[in-house]
């Protein structure tokens, strides 16, 4: 797998199929590996994936803090994803591309569309992310590994990633850079000699920061209402994927089209035919 190093960070990507290129931010909350487009959920059962590589070259990769690709402890935003995401277009020299977000990778293409509008040719938002169960549950996930910290040691949190191999979202107590400690010792080695109380305020802020609010965190929605940029929006309906969260993005973004399927009925005979419709008629379209 190829290595992009993006604000001194290594990004694990690959790029599938040709055509035309769309950045995929990958689903999975904290465990946004570029595997879930194949094995996760509903992009398992529709098989989005295999239809896109037919028409589009298909940029995927692990976000920062994910399966192969590095971390750093900060406090991570939005903007922080946003801009491993355009370091990859820039080290692949693509100057404008289609983006797609699955689950939690629509907040930072959202965000992307925001920072970069003229990088972005459109944007498909494939079962946001959001609603009051989302935040409530994202909080306490990082409230759950604070407390660990807290009671046991950054020590402790290295040595039980070590043993059991989760990633944040499987176990909480692992933390937001449990991967990283995983596949790479010498962070580890870092990562449990720096402050205890630094670490937790880090912790914290991160928390505050990425899950801001009861719907569609990751752009404000004055900016969102700024863009004139082609979009698709397809709702999910569960505690992660609120159906107001993509009502929410409907309502923010100028002229967006959403896709009103119920989530059982979007099936691989016609969420893929959707998506790539939606494509197809974008770059289409006179620049």
């Amino acid at each position: 797998m190829p290595t992009a190093l993006i604000d001194g960070i290594p990004t694990h990507y690959e790029v599938w199929g040709s055509g035309p290129p769309l950045l995929m931010f990958s689903p999975g909350g904290f465990d946004a590996t570029l595997e879930k487009w194949s094995t996760l959920g509903v992009y398992a059962r529709i098989k989005l994936m295999d239809h896109l590589v037919q028409k589009y070259s298909c940029i995927v990769f692990d976000r920062r803090e994910t399966g192969q690709s590095g971390g750093r402890v900060e406090r991570v935003t939005w903007v922080d994803y946003v801009a491993q995401g355009k370091g990859l277009l820039d080290h692949l020299n693509i100057a404008q591309a289609h983006l797609i977000g699955g689950c939690m990778g629509c907040s930072p293409v959202a965000a992307f569309g925001a920072m970069h509008p003229q990088a972005t040719l459109s944007m498909v938002l494939y079962w946001p992310v959001g609603g009051a169960k989302y935040r409530i549950n994202g909080h306490q996930r990082f409230a759950e590994h604070l407390a660990f910290v807290q009671q046991n040691g950054l020590a402790a949190v290295a040595e039980l990633v070590a043993r059991d191999g989760k990633p944040f979202n499987a176990d909480p107590r692992g933390g937001p850079w449990a991967s990283v400690l995983r596949h790479d010792r010498a962070f580890a080695d870092r990562y449990v000699k720096q402050s205890l109380e630094h670490y937790k305020l880090v912790v914290a802020g991160m928390a505050r920061t990425l899950l801001d609010r009861d719907t569609v965190p990751g752009a404000e929605p004055e900016d969102l209402l700024r863009l004139d940029i082609p979009s698709l929006v397809v709702p999910g309906s569960d505690a992660s994927h609120a159906t107001s969260a993509a009502r929410y993005l409907e309502e923010c973004l100028p002229g967006a089209e959403y896709w009103d399927m119920p989530p059982a009925e979007q099936t691989e005979d016609n969420a893929p035919a959707r998506v790539i419709q939606f494509l197809d008629a974008v770059g289409a379209r006179p620049r």
